[in-house]
């Protein structure tokens, strides 16, 4: 029996029945860029949360450790272990050894540190969750966190027209905690009317920068599918810049598809309409160094 060589990738998200975020965003995403995703989930619930009212929520702590355990009965490995929303800071614990013991030489961990968004913290999360994700950003290779995010881990204000060296030294200071790139998103950008993801190479010593127009709409899930298509570049041999450039343009092109229907906000982004732009990697190269 010949094993199919598919990178494989341990998924640390919660599984929301409804609304295109979490688990249901990342596993298509990756599938589609030849990626075999094994979900550990945090929690089910009914549906995303943002805009929703009444939604259920499971939480899934207790059930986390055995399937590791398991998994080490079966003798897997990752080629990257990528963890999104977590609801406590156990779950965090588990987070950790998934990337300590599972994940394979020369693989990655990606944490997307989900805390809150436009200044404030998540209504799950507390000044004890933003300590423990500063612990295990130190795990990390690579972290994503928005503007907010950013700012609750470096324990200092939010500034949303933070200035550029301003910037740069947030990622430094971020860097410095562990991963070897840092990635920032909803950044402001220099072009008005646009905004930027921009990113760090701590140890090639460079900056990135890639900018979109805004768009005044806003949609659940966009952040994890930031993050899913970073993943899926990296396993692809994409480089920093590349790969910050693929997602990016694909969240923006999520954005505008549904931006031109009259759908719910809460349904998040036509997933399905752009799944197909994921096999272009041809058009590459609006990019900048920052």
């Amino acid at each position: 029996m010949h094993e199919i060589p598919l990178q494989r990738v341990a998924a640390i998200h919660d599984l929301s029945g409804f609304g295109r975020a979490s688990l249901t965003v990342v596993i298509p995403i990756l599938a589609g860029m030849g990626v075999q995703t094994c979900p550990l989930p945090t929690a089910v619930l009914s549906s995303q949360t943002s805009g929703v009212e009444g939604f259920t929520f499971h939480d899934l702590t207790a059930e986390m450790g055995p399937m590791l355990d398991h998994w080490q009965q079966l003798g897997l490995t990752f080629d990257a272990v990528y963890s999104g929303f977590l609801g406590n800071p156990h779950q965090l614990e588990v987070a950790a050894r998934c990337i300590g013991h599972f994940l394979k030489p020369g693989g990655f961990a990606l944490v997307d540190p989900v805390l809150g968004d436009n200044g404030t913290l998540d209504p799950t999360q507390t000044p004890e969750m933003v300590e423990a994700m500063r612990q295990l950003i130190g795990h990390a290779h690579v972290i994503t966190p928005n503007l907010t995010e950013a700012a609750f881990l470096l324990g200092e204000p939010y500034r949303p027209d933070i200035p550029p060296d301003a910037l740069k030294e947030q990622l430094r200071r971020l860097a410095a905690m562990g991963p070897d790139r840092v990635v920032i998103t909803s950044a402001p950008a220099a072009r008005p009317g646009h905004c930027a993801a921009v990113a760090y190479d701590r140890r090639q010593g460079r900056f990135w920068k890639m900018e979109s127009p805004y768009i005044p709409a806003f949609y659940p899930g966009t952040g994890d599918t930031f993050s899913s298509v970073l993943v899926g570049a990296f396993l692809q041999g994409d480089s920093l810049p590349v790969a910050l450039e693929r997602a990016v343009r694909f969240v923006t092109l999520g954005i505008r598809v549904t931006y031109g229907y009259d759908t719910r906000h809460s349904d998040g982004v036509l997933l399905e309409r752009t799944l197909p732009a994921l096999q272009d990697r041809c058009s590459i190269g609006e990019y900048e160094a920052f």
